[in-house]
């Protein structure tokens, strides 16, 4: 890091911080090198950042998880999953209390892992749970095209894919929002593209820009939003990540996801039901879909005392949980956001000299 240029940047930010700016990293490495970074005690008290709903884990819904859990009790399969998800609680427990009481879980590291897998074992089904963003679909529907060109039988997919438009339109449409201008995920957009980000200056008429995640990357994105913001351009969109996004993105990745998924309406964690946000199986791979083969009873969902919705949506910040630290720790999580290694409130647990 050019430390001249991070003071000059700094600086200048602190110079135009003459009122309160609130700007929202999507993302959770954004949110985890913020912190990791001291940035929030660097800058002038009137920026304030706020983490969005941006770690695929924290918003996973209570009801996938069960459904999970369900589906290992009922039929005795084998189900795959990454690090994470194992620790994340449902209405009816873990996966990790589950594979205490005899249960078949495995962490897996990539998806790919899952055709070596299901070719080893081809006497016992296997069940991927498939969460992420835009950012893991690709190698997701590569997986499962593999699987149908090698006539692999015993493999499926519980899909929680979730697309990143949808939830921020959700957050940007509600008239309680307070988000002055967005810090785009760079992983994302280097699938999608920067355009695919436009619409929040367009719709919205809040500066947004695609940054990626060293420090002169976040502070140029920061100096370029609270620049727009005092200068009153409401719609201004830059992509400060060129070095890796382009405008339309990764073809290959792109029509991997056309040819293997479909849109559909989805179910985020504490917000509940989103139009058009998440990725489904489409009819061409519906042999694959671990929600059809597998028949389980849905669970309702109880509600609860965790903040992580309005930590989420950036209405909160972690320390304004009044569980936070308290009944809720890494070691005994009590919401998503404190499991996850990019959830808000791990990240501020692991950070606390900055909250």
């Amino acid at each position: 890091m050019d430390k001249g240029l991070a003071r000059y940047l700094i600086n200048e930010i602190n110079l135009m911080a003459t009122e309160e700016i609130k700007i929202m990293e999507v993302c959770g490495t954004h949110t985890q090198m913020i912190s990791k970074l001291g940035l929030r005690s660097l800058l002038a008290p009137k920026i304030k950042l706020l983490s969005g709903p941006g770690c695929p884990v924290c918003v996973t819904d209570e009801r996938y998880i069960d459904r999970a859990i369900e589906i290992i009790k009922k039929y005795d399969v084998t189900i795959a999953t990454f690090g994470d998800m194992i620790r994340v609680g449902g209405m009816e427990g873990s996966l990790l209390e589950a594979k205490g009481k005899g249960r078949d879980v495995r962490i897996i590291y990539s998806p790919l892992d899952l055709i070596k897998m299901a070719e080893e074992n081809r006497d016992r089904n296997i069940v991927f749970l498939g969460i992420g963003f835009e950012t893991t679909a690709p190698v997701i529907a590569l997986t499962i095209k593999t699987a149908a060109e090698r006539g692999i039988e015993n493999l499926f997919c519980l899909t929680a894919i979730k697309l990143m438009p949808p939830i921020l339109d959700y957050i940007l449409k509600q008239p309680s929002h307070n988000v002055g201008g967005l810090i785009c995920p760079g992983h994302v957009a280097t699938i999608k593209g920067s355009d695919y980000f436009r619409f929040i200056g367009v719709d919205y008429c809040i500066p947004a820009a695609v940054c990626g995640f060293e420090a002169s990357d976040i502070l140029i994105g920061i100096h370029y939003l609270v620049k727009q913001i005092r200068q009153n351009k409401k719609a201004a969109f830059k992509n400060l990540y060129r070095r890796y996004v382009r405008s339309q993105g990764n073809p290959i990745a792109n029509q991997l996801i056309e040819d293997v998924f479909k849109v559909s309406c989805g179910v985020w964690r504490g917000i509940g039901r989103v139009e058009s946000s998440i990725l489904d199986l489409n009819e061409k791979y519906a042999r694959f879909d671990a929600k059809q083969v597998f028949a389980v009873e849905e669970k309702s969902i109880k509600s609860t005392s965790c903040e992580c919705k309005d930590i989420l949506l950036g209405n909160r910040t972690p320390k304004e949980c009044k569980l936070f630290a308290q009944l809720c720790n890494p070691v005994k999580p009590y919401g998503p956001c404190m499991i996850s290694s990019e959830g808000a409130c791990a990240i501020a647990y692991r950070y606390r000299e900055e909250i």
